[in-house]
């Protein structure tokens, strides 16, 4: 599956909210890193940072832009609350090696009615 495809399908599970399907397309030893946090590594981590945040928050994802080159794929994003962000996806033989999300957390929780973090 080229990066493209799979980044599509990738926000088709994730705003099914199916934390274990999406792992499903990283490799064992894949990291995510969100700017905003600290990188997750190992698929399994992935899958349950991706089910205690489908716990947490509601979130739907609305492609803007998807664009790849060679084996990256680059997702332009908004949610339905106005929130806006990008991801850069690696994929290699049809499986996300690494991922990087810029996006504003703060805002994140305000609209998600979620606790800020302490000063």
């Amino acid at each position: 599956m080229s990066p493209k495809k799979l980044v599509t399908y990738w926000v088709q599970l994730f705003n099914q909210g199916d934390a274990i399907k999406l792992a499903g397309l990283y490799h064992t030893d894949a990291v995510n890193h969100q700017v905003t946090e600290e990188p997750v590594c190992g698929k399994k981590a992935i899958q349950a940072m991706f089910e205690s945040e489908f716990a947490r928050a509601d979130m739907h994802c609305i492609v803007e832009n998807l664009f790849e080159d060679g084996e990256w794929a680059i997702l332009e994003w908004k949610d339905p609350l106005g929130l806006r962000g990008c991801g850069f996806f690696h994929v290699i033989a049809g499986k996300i090696k690494f991922q990087r999300g810029y996006w504003d957390k703060l805002s994140f929780l305000r609209q998600q009615g979620l606790p800020l973090p302490s000063k």
